[in-house]
């Protein structure tokens, strides 16, 4: 199989970088679900939740790279410290600023604040990449799809309130940015490394040290039973699934174009926590906000030339 030609084919751009958006959304209610079956109140369990379901997410990779007969273990000392960086980035650091800035800030603000991260991926790859520059379409489909984000977290939940902080939306900001950045060094350090290999170690790596730093900071794990268990099983495994295909898709194609579909999770997540949660799907806002979303992805992808 020609990876190029499949990884760059414009409806298998469309259904891969979808899927991958559909299972993330999907972490939305599955977080909300493990933290009641786990009984996880606490920043530290949070964080090795986080680190178990990342690390067993790169194991499960590693191990289907390993069962296909590739070589896993064939990295410089070079390349292992830039894989090394990305996990502590894109896995690690992106996830602490996350969960320690949503636990000082509402779903909503949280939630709008994360969507810059797909403005500053799109700005980063105009600046860093000759052949990925801004233009009318983009700069108005990232517009419009943000208005979807926005227009999705309006379920009530005041914008206005508590004071913005550096500890709340400020961590939000910062997890946005390092996402944006790590996606970028992501996609260099894979023109010569296999995207696979490299994103099960990252995601190894951050995992193990988002789980030591949780038992730091006195976080555990317990009530394993076999429903929680399978939950953290599948959190894994779309994890696994989501960051190789996304990881194969941004080595193919223009940061700009691949990462507009980011702005389709939050409105995955909050239609599947409706259907999963037992909540009202029938709201008009999910639509407008999907229906958004979408034109917004379609004004960047009328380029002709997407690579």
């Amino acid at each position: 199989m020609d990876k190029t030609k499949f990884y760059t084919n414009r409806k298998n751009i469309v259904l891969l970088a979808t899927l991958c958006c559909l299972l993330w959304g999907s972490a939305y209610p599955s977080i909300k679900v493990g933290y009641l079956l786990f009984n996880i109140i606490d920043i530290g369990s949070k964080l090795v939740f986080a680190g178990y379901r990342f690390t067993l997410a790169g194991i499960f990779i590693l191990i289907f790279e390993f069962i296909t007969k590739k070589t896993i273990f064939s990295f410089t000392a070079k390349q292992f410290g830039q894989v090394t960086l990305l996990g502590l980035t894109q896995t690690a650091l992106q996830y602490i600023f996350f969960y320690v800035g949503m636990s000082y800030t509402t779903g909503v603000r949280g939630s709008i604040i994360n969507g810059i991260g797909t403005f500053a991926s799109i700005i980063l790859a105009h600046f860093i990449y000759k052949n990925d520059k801004l233009n009318f379409n983009k700069i108005i489909g990232c517009i419009v799809g943000f208005l979807g984000v926005i227009i999705v977290n309006l379920n009530g939940e005041s914008l206005g309130g508590a004071p913005v902080t550096f500890k709340g939306e400020g961590f939000i900001m910062v997890a946005a940015i390092i996402f944006a950045i790590s996606a970028i060094y992501g996609k260099k350090i894979t023109q010569a490394q296999e995207p696979s290999i490299v994103t099960g170690f990252q995601l190894f790596i951050g995992g193990v040290i988002l789980t030591v730093l949780g038992f730091i900071l006195g976080g555990s794990l317990e009530g394993f039973t076999m429903k929680s268990t399978l939950l953290l099983v599948y959190m894994a495994l779309l994890s696994s699934i989501a960051f190789v295909v996304w990881t194969q898709l941004l080595k193919y194609n223009k940061v700009g174009i691949i990462s507009i579909f980011n702005f389709l999770i939050p409105v995955f997540g909050t239609l599947l926590s409706a259907l999963i949660l037992g909540e009202d799907i029938f709201d008009i806002k999910i639509l407008i906000a999907l229906i958004l979303v979408c034109y917004g992805i379609f004004l960047v992808y009328r380029n002709k030339d997407i690579r």
